[in-house]
């Protein structure tokens, strides 16, 4: 017979099952396992890094939705990772995903890395700078041609670099 009290633990287990997932991300033990080109102490990172961004790329973190300025930004450039100045993607590769996310449907080559992200109770795929590891958001399968992808990318894990005039 179930009672409130077996309600009550089965509950907290699924809750501390979570907590746990989430602590032991695949994403957060290739960062510490993998060497990266670029690397800094936690205290640098610090102070190389607002908090906003150092929530969101050391910390796997995620901004609100909406609320990044690169949302909005349309001019021909380059969006390169705010951690290490990697250039991630083209300007010609976003398009509106209506998800409050600047979103892409492909990286530049050798931009990012991707790995499974089970956090949350359900299996993602991270993606990371592969030059600092920094977390950048998470790739899915309804974007639009030609890849079909939608890289939604926390707008506070990158930086915007206008083209220089007279180039497309």
């Amino acid at each position: 017979m179930l009672t409130r009290r077996h309600a009550f633990y089965a509950g907290a287990l699924a809750l501390a099952a979570l907590g746990i997932g989430r602590l032991a991300r695949p994403h957060a033990v290739n960062a510490a396992t993998r060497s990266y080109e670029v690397t800094h102490t936690d205290a640098e990172w610090h102070k190389l890094l607002t908090p906003a961004q150092y929530e969101v790329l050391r910390q796997e973190g995620t901004e609100r939705p909406f609320t990044s300025a690169l949302l909005d930004e349309h001019r021909a450039g380059t969006f390169a990772c705010a951690g290490c100045d990697l250039p991630l993607f083209s300007s010609k590769t976003k398009f509106e995903s209506g998800t409050g996310w600047p979103s892409f449907w492909a990286p530049l080559d050798n931009a990012v890395d991707e790995t499974e992200d089970r956090s949350f109770g359900m299996t993602r795929t991270a993606v990371s700078c592969h030059r600092c590891g920094g977390h950048l958001g998470h790739v899915f399968n309804d974007g639009p041609k030609p890849t079909g992808l939608r890289y939604c990318m926390n707008g506070v894990a990158l930086k915007f670099a206008p083209a220089p005039a007279g180039s497309s």
